[in-house]
């Protein structure tokens, strides 16, 4: 037997093996990722309800846990009572003085023109008086001031009163509308914050996990629950670059995985522009150390149960690439 001979036998074998070797070539390896939703308090603070655990299912807008609110609705009471506050001044201002405070400047006014309605005869028995040297002038002189005194009073008095009855000047109303908006915002921000000690999902879906007991107190920003939405599952796959140029956004492709219904497809929505090395994820051992670029679809069939970390095999759809 030639040397050529051999390598025409061994030519079949050869192929089977470098086939084995790089895989099927419409099929790439990947995997179920999830990206969660974390829902945490605004500010530190004790559980007082929690109404989850771990695997249950709830809707949007369900109750999760709540925080002693305490101080959080005494500053919300307070900042309400400020804003009362702050509304009446305004009006006060806007209408001119109280009843009662016009009250006393007409008190004022109408005592003011009853001293003159003395005033005026006393002065005139003083005249006749004087002119029968009974009395002095300094006598004289004090009615005649008696009674400038009183008209001075009048008129000061119905100014007063005048001015009274007038709205407060543009830049006191001014001030005051201002302090008014600040009141408001300061209440939207308490209401806002009293709120926030009872959280709710902000998504559909499963509670992927609960991170705190009931009784145990949270810190500002750290996550209590986390929800996982059907809608955040997508499956990460690496695709060499020779076969990139098959792949688009938008293309339905074939998912297949242990325990997984038939004629699942998925909807490639990402194609990274820059490529890496595989990622120890994938366990092929004739990928490993390849350059290759991740690609990103999302399952068309949520009620799959597609749990995270699960690997799939994906492959182009018939029909689809070339």
């Amino acid at each position: 037997m030639t040397r050529y001979t051999r390598i025409l036998l061994l030519a079949p074998a050869l192929a089977a093996l470098l086939a084995c070797d790089r895989g099927t070539p419409d099929t790439w390896q990947g995997y179920v990722e999830a990206e969660y939703t974390y829902v945490a308090p605004l500010d530190s603070g004790r559980i007082i309800a929690l109404g989850v655990a771990r695997g249950d299912q709830v809707n949007a807008g369900q109750p999760l846990f709540a925080l002693e609110d305490d101080a959080e609705r005494a500053a919300r009471d307070q900042a309400a009572a400020e804003l009362a506050q702050a509304a009446a001044d305004l009006a006060d201002l806007q209408k001119g003085e109280r009843p009662e405070d016009l009250a006393i400047i007409q008190a004022q006014l109408d005592k003011a023109r009853a001293s003159l309605s003395l005033s005026v005869p006393r002065l005139a028995r003083r005249e006749k008086m004087v002119k029968g040297s009974i009395i002095g002038e300094e006598e004289l002189d004090s009615a005649k001031a008696a009674i400038l005194s009183d008209r001075g009073n009048i008129a000061e008095y119905e100014a007063r009163l005048e001015e009274a009855k007038l709205p407060a000047r543009s830049d006191k109303i001014a001030a005051a509308e201002k302090l008014l908006a600040a009141r408001q915002a300061a209440l939207a921000d308490a209401a806002w914050r009293l709120s926030r000690r009872a959280e709710t999902a902000p998504v559909a879906g499963r509670v992927e996990d609960v991170y705190y007991r009931l009784g145990e107190t949270a810190g500002a920003a750290q996550p209590v629950v986390s929800l996982l939405a059907p809608e955040n599952l997508k499956l990460r796959l690496f695709v060499p670059e020779p076969d990139l140029a098959r792949l688009a956004v938008g293309q339905k492709v074939i998912v297949a995985c242990d325990g997984c219904a038939t004629g699942l497809t998925a909807t490639i929505s990402f194609i990274a522009r820059a490529a890496e090395f595989t990622p120890p994820v994938i366990y092929s051992l004739t990928r490993r150390e390849k350059l290759v670029f991740l690609v990103e679809a999302k399952p068309d069939d949520l009620t799959q149960a597609w749990h995270p970390g699960l690997p799939v095999d994906i492959a182009i759809a018939a029909g689809a690439g070339s």
